[in-house]
């Protein structure tokens, strides 16, 4: 070609005029046809299109990036695979979270993302297959697989589910169970674990299974997190199953021993399970005759879970036996003193009043029975400020707030228990 049109008007030794292109790999070269020099070398970033006429493009539209997100990708898939063995999950699983990963990398709303999120994308899509199968993952456990903080790994998790519009469905808390008690020590015979402490995994999950239910049934378990829960049940049901040896152990011994760290609310959660089997353990005949207190009531646990629905039946009711009681005693004679209520033995000592009163409290939520101090509000916005109650309620919204009478009632004394003021505790000499 002429020289105007040749890229820096470079000649060739020889003085030939006959140039041609030539494509070694993926870049263009202008070569002289009589001795072989080359004249010009084609740019690496440029689009296929572009190519031809050596128009310098930018990188994130050039061959180069697409090689680099292809390389990404493989890269991605593999740790998906590899994490997908490690969990031992089935192909189906891996085929699923394999192509998620490639739907979300392909995403615009993950290109411009740190490198240590994409790292975890892979991650999430292996998390969010395992959800969708039901099957038991916790978000802690690949969160240690991939040694990334819980935070990070959430925020990346809800921008998956946000960008590919995946639903996802929450893990029960009896899949929890099973996989948390799974990576226990205490089911398999080894030097560190002492003879009394081995127990059959399956009599520890079923009914470690009743115990949270039980801590479903009370309250225990709304807004909080659910591996202490667990971890507390777990405690209480392998201590149930052979007492005698297993009494003296602590919630801190008991984890050492299997091989789990110790979730500081446990112990919160430990204290207000013995209260609630205290409470049910008061309804029981047969047990009123016994000064329990929170390590032999353990001893009871089997029974206490056997009976369940009509102990705690009763416990709820209590509170308003009581109350009808009093207002028929308060309408015979206002002067005479009130007979025992139901629940209340005839005999209980002056050393448990305190107990016996607490066995006749009604079953609450514990955000009722020790209220948290308030925080200091913060100021109202003009749009909050604006509003006078007189707003109409649509339908929707009013369906929300329709209870029956029972509901009513209860939620009634519920409120009167807690404005009631604390009986003044007895004077020390």
């Amino acid at each position: 070609g002429p020289d105007g049109e040749r890229p820096g008007g470079n000649q060739p030794p020889c003085g030939s005029a006959a140039l041609v292109e030539d494509s070694h790999y993926a870049q263009q070269q202008l070569v002289c046809a009589a001795c072989g020099c080359v004249l010009a070398e084609g740019l690496l970033t440029t689009t296929y299109t572009d190519e031809q006429h050596l128009r310098e493009v930018a990188y994130s539209q050039s061959t180069g990036q697409k090689e680099q997100l292809s390389r990404c990708m493989q890269r991605g898939i593999r740790r998906v695979q590899d994490l997908c063995k490690v969990l031992q999950l089935p192909s189906v699983f891996e085929e699923t979270a394999v192509g998620y990963f490639q739907r979300a990398l392909q995403h615009p709303a993950f290109h411009l993302v740190s490198l240590e999120k994409k790292e975890l994308l892979g991650g999430c899509c292996v998390f969010v297959t395992c959800r969708q199968h039901n099957w038991p993952l916790t978000m802690g456990t690949i969160c240690s697989l991939l040694y990334a903080k819980q935070e990070l790994f959430a925020g990346v998790y809800l921008s998956v589910q946000k960008e590919l519009g995946i639903s996802v469905p929450a893990l029960s808390l009896a899949d929890l169970v099973k996989t948390h008690l799974s990576s226990f020590h205490l089911f398999r015979r080894a030097e560190d674990v002492p003879a009394p402490f081995v127990e059959d995994e399956e009599r520890v999950v079923a009914r470690t299974l009743q115990v949270v239910e039980l801590a479903s049934e009370t309250w225990l378990v709304t807004g909080r997190h659910p591996v202490p829960i667990v971890t507390a049940a777990a405690f209480l049901s392998w201590q149930s199953l052979r007492p005698a040896a297993r009494l003296a152990c602590s919630l801190a011994r008991f984890c050492e021993v299997a091989g789990i760290p110790l979730p500081p609310p446990a112990r919160l959660r430990l204290r207000e399970l013995h209260e609630i089997l205290l409470r049910m353990a008061s309804q029981l005949a047969w047990l009123r005759v016994f000064h329990l207190d929170k390590k032999t009531v353990v001893k009871h646990l089997g029974d206490l879970l056997q009976h369940r629905l009509v102990l705690l039946k009763n416990a709820f009711s209590l509170q308003d036996a009581e109350e009808q009681h009093g207002e028929a005693q308060g309408e015979g004679s206002a002067g005479s003193p009130p007979a025992a209520g139901p629940g209340q033995e005839e005999g209980c000592p002056l050393e448990g009043k305190r107990q016996c009163d607490s066995s006749r409290r009604p079953l609450l939520p514990p955000c009722l029975i020790h209220p948290r101090k308030r925080l200091r509000t913060a100021a109202l916005s003009e749009s909050d400020a604006a509003l006078t109650g007189d707003e109409p309620i649509s339908d929707s919204e009013i369906e929300q707030y329709l209870r029956g009478p029972q509901e009513l009632r209860a939620f009634r004394k519920a409120k009167a228990w807690q404005a009631s003021p604390a009986q003044p505790s007895p004077a020390r000499s």
